[in-house]
Formats: C-alpha cells, structure tokens, sequence
C-alpha cells in the first residue's frame, strides 16, 4: 500500500470511529446522512396522533407525516385526503411488516396502548426503521428491554415520547437542579392527574397497560427523577385505590400514591390520578424553593425559584414539534436520543415497584 492510500485508509477509520464515538451501536445508511427530513409513519390513529402529532408534523422542519399504520380503513381514507399520503405509505396491521421495503418511511412512530409497545417497536427496526416510542414505554422492565435489544440488533435509534425532556422550562429547572444553583435537592412534591370519566377506553383496562400509574404516573416520577438528578434507590411505601370500582375495575388504579427514596436520604412524594385534576413540582432546595405549575402540560409550563421566573417563550408553538425535531436531527447526525429507550426503562422499573410494594404494604429497593 502506498503512502497516499493508506492515509485514504487512515482518514476513513478515523471518521467511522467518530461516528461510532458519537452514537454506539447506530449504523447510519447513506440515505440517513444525505436526507434532510425523514419520513415518519405514525402507528395508530387515535386522539394523541389525530389532535397532536400530525398537527405538530405540520410544522417540524427535520421531518414530515409520510405515512400512517391503521386497521381502521375509514381512518386511512380520511388521512390520506387530508395529509395527501400516497396509498403506497398507507399500511394495516397485518400488511405492517411491508414497510421495510418502502424507503419514504424512515422513523415509525409507535402510538399504540401500552400492551402494543414491544411488538410494534420489535417490527419496525426488524423493518429496519428507527423507533420512537410513546410512553409508558411497555408493560414490564423485561418487555422495555426487548425493545432496546432490537434496536441495538437493528442498529437502530430508539427514542421514548417524554416531549417535556426537549422542553425549555422542563431544561432550565433541571439546568438549576444541575448545577446545584440553589444548593442540594431535599425533598420534593410532584403530582399529575385529571378526570377521566371515560369507562371503556384502554386506560381503564389493565390488560392493555391502562390505570393512572402507568399512563399519568410516569410524569411524577419524571418529575422526582429529573428534579433531583437522581435515581430513586427505593420505594418506602405507596397506595393504590379507586372511588369508581364500576370503571376502574378489579383493582385497577383511578389514584396513586408513592415516597420514593433518593441517594442522600432525600424523598420524593408523588400521586396521580384519573380521579382529580391537578399539576405541580415542587423541588425544596437548601437555599429556596423551585416550583412549577403546571410542569406536565402540553403547554403553559412555567414556573419561579428565587433567581427568578422561568418562563422561555416557546420558539415551536408544539412541543411535539420540537421533540421530533429534536430526535430527527439526532439521527441525521448520528448522536444519541435525548431520551433513549433505557428512560423509558427506568420509569417502568419504578411503576412496577410502586405496584409491587402497594400490594404487599413493605418497602421495595430498586
């Protein structure tokens, strides 16, 4: 080998360890490098995908709605009038796995119940698609973990829908936490819930991942984990319960209750509920006080500490615009997700500790 060819060679590794530097275990295709928006198929159709994510999709700049996965075909039709999908990126739940040939659809985005989770974002990177999931990420630690390994077996990204991680006042209070601006974390007060008085919806049936810690609970225990800036060490105690057992049925969860221990003895207090309305984080520090209402809300989240409002003006009117924005970028440059698959994991290991220590009535370590 000649000197010139091998720097040729020299300057090609070095650039691929780069890549590989930057996001382990993603392969990026050259259609990845060289696309300046990626194509998203939504999968599923209901009020999350109609009123919030095809919207936001409307004014994302790093991607687009290119296609829609639905078993409803009144729901295709009506899509592709309105979004003008071609027929050939509208896709069923038996025919799902055909979109692995269809080069227009980069990203399936799973908006599916919970119990639907690992088996639609298994398929699509076997598909050989990225995967953004909602949340809660799964049923089980095991089945958030079967999910990352396709993936990683893919070489495929994997991001989970906690649009409020890509928000900046959710960043600028974290940024405080961080920092310890306010000196140590001591305790804090989180909750999310509203009235949900619908009675045959998935929420309201255990099997396909419904009741209000799983769905409304993982905003608490974002709240506690990213108030913090740590991991939970254990669950000291929690309680689930019900005021409408005709709907929330056979122990399902309408409220939740959990004090959650963190490195340092700090404690955290979170509840939700499908029951109540209500919205805060409340993070006590040594030198003052960190609140934020409402801190979960798809829009309007602001708060105050003693250095003052936090209150950014939102440049993205959608907060899903930016999350998708955000992780689209992400691939095209081949970094990490903001918010990977092991953040789903984390919470879900939480929920299912929450559960296991309110039916025994002991502590659980995490």
């Amino acid at each position: 080998m000649n000197s010139s060819s091998r720097r040729t060679v020299l300057k090609t590794m070095a650039l691929s360890s780069g890549a590989i530097a930057l996001a382990p275990g993603l392969l990026l295709s050259a259609r990845d490098l060289q696309k300046d928006r990626l194509g998203v198929a939504l999968v599923g159709l209901g009020y999350y995908s109609t009123d919030l994510l095809a919207p936001a999709l409307q004014q994302t700049k790093h991607c687009y709605l290119a296609g829609i996965v639905t078993g409803t075909p009144s729901k295709a039709e009506a899509w592709s009038k309105k979004y003008n999908i071609p027929d050939k990126n509208i896709y069923n739940y038996e025919n799902f796995d055909d979109i692995a040939n269809n080069p227009d659809i980069d990203v399936v985005y799973v908006v599916l119940p919970p119990s639907m989770h690992r088996e639609y974002t298994i398929r699509a990177a076997d598909a050989g698609k990225h995967v953004w999931c909602e949340k809660p990420m799964a049923l089980t630690a095991q089945e958030c973990r079967d999910m990352i390994d396709a993936c990683a077996k893919n070489k495929k990204s994997l991001a989970i829908g906690y649009r409020l991680q890509h928000e900046p006042n959710t960043q600028e209070y974290r940024r405080i936490v961080r920092e310890q601006l306010l000196g140590p974390v001591k305790y804090i007060n989180c909750g999310a819930g509203y009235r949900d008085d619908r009675t045959d919806h998935w929420k309201q049936k255990k099997e396909m991942g419904g009741g209000a810690l799983y769905d409304m609970g993982v905003y608490p225990i974002q709240g506690a984990r990213l108030g913090s800036n740590m991991e939970p060490v254990a669950v000291v105690s929690a309680k689930t319960s019900t005021t409408r057992p005709e709907i929330y049925k056979n122990g399902l969860d309408e409220t939740a209750v959990a004090k959650l221990e963190f490195p340092g003895g700090v404690f955290a207090d979170i509840k939700t509920s499908f029951g109540q309305n209500f919205n805060f984080l409340d993070i006590e520090c040594e030198k003052g006080d960190i609140k934020i209402a409402p801190f979960s809300a798809y829009a309007g989240v602001k708060g105050s500490s003693p250095l003052g409002e936090i209150d950014h003006p939102y440049q993205v009117p959608w907060q899903q615009a930016k999350q998708m924005d955000d992780d689209a970028l992400a691939i095209m440059g081949g970094k990490p997700m903001l918010v990977p698959g092991e953040e789903g994991l984390r919470d879900i290991r939480v929920v299912e500790a929450i559960y296991k220590s309110a039916a025994s009535g002991k502590e659980v370590k995490l």
